[in-house]
């Protein structure tokens, strides 16, 4: 037995001292809460939650009462300082977001960064997640997909996204809000075509969950003039290319090799990660770029 399975043998009184959890809350449905969260949730000495109003709700469901303390993008770097020390005197903690898995999409990365630099244990209790969901009821393809979360709103950094979405070999997911929703998609129309086929799922595991299927041009028909609520998961088709298409993308392709080479990676390995990201061959974009390139 090695030393992994030693440790995780002996956790069987949860919460433990000086742990940071990670909890998987319901994105919808209140009763995909797990007994295992629910007991994590009622015992350990504080939550550190997005908003505490919305967690309050969750708990009064669950009947449980518990110290909050607000955990969100404004407050992080002076509440990381707060959770450790709470951690430093042996007290166990929660972290969730709103709704879903901490982490996705939502604040907590450089939390859980600085809690095991500290030598702190950090341990996941699973639960429901909307990028997961939806993909698995989508119909478009599972095996190998890329998540990029919510599209930036700036020109630069959109254009970026929607690029790599539009040249992805796999399933693409993102998130939107129901106000952007359709200029997303008439973007997306623009990089991707108006044939590409597409999911939109909202109210995911709620009494009124609806998905939107077909190609993107079919999709913009069927939301244009409906009333609009909830975030939204969106998956997309992954693009169907051929070696014979790589033309179109050499400058795209040129660029991020470029751009992971200046980061640190060798030629050899930034070539070889974007083979593996787009399925075009390594040694076709390994001779994308010479010396003077750099």
């Amino acid at each position: 037995m090695d030393n992994s399975q030693v440790l995780f043998s002996h956790r069987n009184a949860e919460p433990e001292q000086s742990v940071l959890y990670i909890v998987g809350t319901p994105i919808g449905n209140l009763d995909d809460i797990s007994f295992r969260a629910k007991k994590i949730l009622q015992n350990v000495a504080l939550i550190a939650c997005e908003d505490t109003r919305v967690t309050k709700k969750l708990l009064n469901h669950l009947k449980i009462s518990n110290k909050l303390v607000s955990f969100n993008s404004h407050n992080s770097l002076q509440k990381s300082k707060f959770i450790i020390s709470k951690l430093k005197e042996g007290e166990s903690i929660a972290l969730v977001s709103d709704a879903g898995m901490p982490l996705i999409s939502d604040p907590g990365e450089n939390l859980v960064d600085l809690v095991k630099k500290k030598n702190f244990d950090v341990i996941c209790i699973p639960g429901p997640c909307a990028l997961i969901a939806g993909l698995v009821s989508s119909g478009l393809s599972t095996s190998k997909f890329t998540f990029f979360g919510f599209v930036p709103k700036t020109k630069k950094n959109r254009k970026d996204i929607l690029e790599k979405v539009s040249i992805n070999l796999f399933s693409s997911v993102l998130y939107e809000s129901p106000k952007r929703i359709l200029k997303l998609l008439l973007d997306l129309k623009i990089y991707c075509g108006g044939e590409r086929k597409i999911v939109l799922l909202k109210e995911i595991t709620k009494k009124y969950e609806n998905h939107f299927g077909g190609s993107i041009d079919n999709v913009i028909k069927l939301i244009k003039d409906i009333e609009i609520r909830g975030e939204f998961t969106i998956i997309i088709e992954g693009r169907c290319l051929k070696e014979d298409d790589m033309e179109s993308n050499l400058n795209l392709l040129k660029n991020d090799l470029i751009n992971l080479m200046k980061a640190g990676l060798s030629h050899s390995a930034a070539s070889n990660y974007l083979s593996k990201k787009t399925g075009f061959s390594r040694n076709k974009i390994y001779k994308l770029i010479v010396k003077k390139d750099l």
